[in-house]
């Protein structure tokens, strides 16, 4: 008999092991729902890495070395990024085992609340080194449980070195990831991710529903003024065919009287 905290093997499937189904989060772990999946911060972060053969964003999965699980040291970030894997693999897996895609995720990220908060700069600081995750950051909304509202750490021979925040304006947060080629920053107790290439956070869900609403709004106002220009032109060619038909007419007395002239004269 196997209890949660013990090595099993027996979720065996067909084409390969598959970790077991994470439990369902505690009412205030919904921080993470809150700032990476509401408003789609996590979707817009897959769509500008690009790249979805090849590159993983995901979570609320499990994270293990090899093909076995242990509660005690499996790991279920809320967010997991990383390059160069197989999401076919993670998908028929049910999570991410670091053997089976040949290397760690690139990055992952844990969202502050009050049931996690200790095991996030504690415990799992530990186990994602073990575990050779190259960077690890932390958002805390309020400071609260993290102790600090934004951090992060980058592996270095084995262990985490702190990645620098500096204060960019008005209480704004922010530090540099390399493996996103990002900055994370912490705004008003949101989670922003933002691009240095463009100076402006990363497009979000809201971001391409405007965009998608102005292209068609423009679109729209095209289409006015065609329709505008299309009547404009048929009534010019209207006066132009009244003109010419008044002229025609007008010829044709001319002619006639013209004609009774000569009649009257001979």
């Amino acid at each position: 008999m196997t209890t949660p905290d013990t090595f099993t093997k027996t979720a065996e499937v067909q084409g390969g092991f598959r970790l077991p189904d994470p439990p369902q989060r505690e009412p205030d772990e919904m921080t993470q729902y809150d700032q990476l999946f509401k408003y789609g911060y996590s979707h817009a972060l897959a769509v500008h890495l690009g790249n979805p053969e090849t590159t993983l964003v995901e979570a609320d999965r499990w994270i293990v070395a090899r093909p076995e699980f242990n509660k005690a040291r499996a790991r279920r970030p809320d967010l997991l990024v990383a390059f160069g894997v197989d999401p076919e693999v993670y998908r028929r897996s049910n999570g991410y085992i670091v053997s089976e895609q040949g290397k760690a995720p690139d990055f992952v990220l844990e969202v502050a609340s009050e049931s996690t908060g200790a095991i996030d700069v504690g415990a799992k600081r530990v186990d994602y080194a073990r575990l050779g995750i190259p960077e690890y950051w932390r958002f805390d909304e309020t400071g609260e449980y993290h102790g600090a509202r934004l951090a992060g750490d980058r592996l270095a021979e084995g262990r985490y070195e702190p990645i620098p925040i500096e204060t960019v304006s008005d209480g704004v947060l922010q530090g540099y990831s390399p493996a996103l080629n990002l900055y994370l920053r912490w705004d008003g107790g949101v989670l922003v991710f933002h691009d240095p290439a463009t100076g402006r956070p990363i497009a979000s869900l809201e971001d391409e529903r405007q965009a998608r609403a102005a292209a068609e709004a423009h679109a729209e106002a095209q289409q006015v003024r065609a329709d505008t220009e299309q009547v404009r032109a048929e009534a010019a060619e209207a006066r132009a065919e009244t003109e010419r038909e008044g002229r025609s007419a007008a010829e044709a007395r001319v002619r006639e009287l013209e004609e009774r002239l000569r009649s009257q004269g001979a």
